[in-house]
């Protein structure tokens, strides 16, 4: 069966906008990590108790996390029955409110206990937004993109996610650099402000883009399921199952992100914010590049290979360079920070856009991702807090949390191994039980 030429058409253009639109959501999405890292403690929560205080803050970037499984069921049920594009519009104007709404509230200073819970009720909102973002970008650009060449394209979401997370990091590192009163008092809220700006960009670009022809064929023929879910865990059960244990693996990047920068730059070690923003800059630059050289690999020689050189890496990588930070070495942090998060995590990255999503068939596909990510992103955003909790009162025990990380690692494995292989698998019959590997890349008719 030949795959009709719209079903392909126009990938390049679906790539990039997936990227653009990927990188201006998560731009507001990782704002709030260095934030919850750096600022929040002093602003929002108690700062006599800067334990606590920063305990409290990573527990609420951790809220959008758990926010984000319920956003799945609405949006990937939505997404199914009326489209990729509409959540993918959608979800963005959503984190772009909600982004710049924390920008303007109040500080504990001025309201008490209401200013952190309205400090929640924003993250819940980006959280919800977040749910559908990836799963739609990313079933979008599977949809579009020629049947031996998913994984490069796919890839492209995940890169723009680095690129939102590099934009925010550059952001952040002059702010950390103003003084320490006008950073707590009006710095930190500039970069929620310029959400205006990113969705505005956002929405342009993503109201351009068209609707998948997969999707649209489907509609047209078959129609689309009026219960996705129900089709969803009838049919795919086992496959959701993969995909939460594989979105353990985004612990790496939280932990990464947000707890290494607030341990690095604690007492006990020392290390400057700024310094520490670019470790995290330069290693999202390098992943820019590494993201879709490693899903090009994944074309050839298939998913699993690929995401489980990134899973079991990252278990040690993450070790080194925790160890790094713990010796105050600037350049050994650098280097195996660029190692952990710019080459070797971004192997599991950059593939399992195109690996979870060929587990699922056109009619189900979105919410598959989204509920299946979702669940597993949730547990990810708490390994934060948790991480916090694990090193200790003083917040030192980083073999602890090495350790704690490297666990969080294992149920990616175990998806991995025990998944099908799909990267030579027909576009028309992803998701299918009986499904065999195409002997030659699928050819476009008209």
């Amino acid at each position: 069966m030949s795959v009709p030429a719209e079903a392909v058409g126009q990938p390049r253009k679906a790539a990039a906008a997936a990227w653009i639109g990927s990188a201006l959501e998560y731009y507001d999405f990782f704002i709030y990590g260095s934030a919850a890292a750096l600022i929040f403690p002093k602003v929002f929560f108690d700062a006599s108790d800067p334990a606590t205080a920063t305990l409290l803050s990573l527990a609420t970037f951790g809220v959008a996390y758990a926010a984000r499984p319920v956003g799945a069921l609405f949006l990937g049920h939505f997404g199914d029955k009326a489209g990729r594009k509409k959540v993918m519009v959608f979800t963005l104007l959503l984190m772009g409110l909600s982004t710049f709404l924390i920008g303007c509230l109040p500080t504990r200073a001025q309201v008490g206990t209401l200013a952190p819970v309205l400090l929640v009720l924003c993250r819940v909102l980006q959280g919800v937004s977040a749910a559908g973002e990836q799963a739609s970008a990313n079933s979008m650009t599977l949809e579009h993109a020629p049947p031996h060449r998913r994984g490069f394209f796919t890839s492209f979401t995940l890169s723009g996610t680095q690129g939102g997370q590099l934009i925010a990091t550059l952001v952040f590192i002059p702010v950390a650099a103003l003084p320490e009163q006008q950073l707590l008092s009006w710095g930190w809220r500039v970069p929620f402000w310029a959400s205006v700006a990113v969705a505005v960009v956002g929405y342009v670009i993503r109201r351009r883009l068209e609707e998948t022809p997969v999707f649209a064929q489907q509609a047209a023929t078959e129609g689309v399921v009026r219960m996705p879910l129900l089709v969803l865990l009838r049919e795919h059960w086992a496959d959701v199952l993969r995909v939460i244990g594989g979105a353990l693996i985004a612990s790496v990047s939280t932990i990464f992100t947000v707890w290494a920068l607030a341990y690095a730059t604690s007492a006990s070690v020392g290390m400057s914010r700024s310094s520490m923003l670019w470790v995290g800059a330069l290693a999202n630059a390098v992943a820019l590049a590494a993201i879709p050289l490693w899903a090009s690999l994944s074309d050839r020689i298939g998913r699993r290979p690929v995401y489980l050189i990134g899973a079991v890496g990252s278990a040690v990588t993450m070790f080194l360079y925790l160890w790094a930070i713990s010796t105050g070495d600037y350049p050994l942090i650098l280097v195996l920070g660029i190692v952990a998060f710019g080459v070797v995590y971004s192997a599991a990255n950059g593939v399992w856009p195109s690996f979870y999503g060929e587990m699922f068939s056109t009619r189900v596909r979105l919410s598959g991702m989204a509920v299946g990510t979702q669940i597993g992103f949730a547990v990810a955003g708490f390994a934060v807090t948790f991480a916090a909790e694990i090193a200790g009162p003083k917040g030192t025990d980083w073999s602890a949390v090495a350790l704690f990380t490297a666990a969080l690692c294992v149920p990616p494995v175990v998806a991995a191994l025990s998944a099908r292989e799909t990267h030579k698998v027909p576009t028309e019959r992803l998701g299918e039980r009986t499904a065999q590997p195409a002997s030659q890349p699928e050819t476009v008719t008209a």
